[in-house]
């Protein structure tokens, strides 16, 4: 009885071990923007976007697991106004020549069956980490049309106040409630 149970061991450890890992994306930079938009002066909102991001995703649907880690380059903000840019990008704003970048980092991503439809993380602007939720609006991944590569891309929303990270300049004229829009795409490893 007992070779019959050894036997039977060896046996089950001789089996593939099926494990769910999760599969890795990297951003794709041409179709990747962080958007903004705050109020000006209270008579119209400034809309404005970062043009350079890179990044990595990964995704677990089975584990509804997932993460994500982004960076934003604050020079390549742009609002459609040289002047009203080049402000931004000043030690008033952005600071960019202090903080080059802007970061995001997940905790968690919480799914709704096998989509993720929100992720908790972390949003590091001029320095200071202040943790923010991101909405996702819409998910998809599939082949892509052209290249037949794997894509996933997804369109998620946040709200934060400019004032809880440092940036004061111009309060209450302009408007300490900042949203936020994100367009991600990327493609599996």
């Amino acid at each position: 009885m007992l070779k019959q149970n050894i036997i039977a061991a060896l046996l089950l450890l001789s089996l593939p071990v099926v494990a769910h890992a999760a599969d890795s994306y990297s951003v794709d930079p041409q179709h990747t923007y962080a958007h903004f938009s705050v109020s000006h002066l209270g008579f119209s909102t400034m809309q404005g976007r970062f043009d350079k991001s890179s990044g990595k995703l990964t995704l677990n649907r089975a584990a509804k697991t997932g993460s994500v880690d982004v960076t934003i380059e604050a020079a390549s903000l742009t609002t459609g106004s040289g002047k009203r840019d080049d402000h931004l990008r000043s030690p008033d704003f952005f600071n960019v020549a202090e903080f080059p970048n802007l970061t995001y980092k997940s905790t968690a991503v919480k799914f709704k069956g096998d989509i993720p439809v929100s992720v908790e993380g972390n949003l590091t602007l001029l320095g200071v980490t202040k943790p923010v939720t991101l909405t996702i609006l819409a998910f998809k991944c599939a082949n892509h049309p052209m290249n037949k590569k794997e894509l996933c891309g997804a369109d998620a929303t946040a709200q934060i106040k400019r004032s809880d990270f440092g940036m004061k300049f111009g309060l209450p004229n302009v408007g300490d409630d900042i949203k936020m829009a994100f367009e991600v795409e990327a493609y599996k490893d």
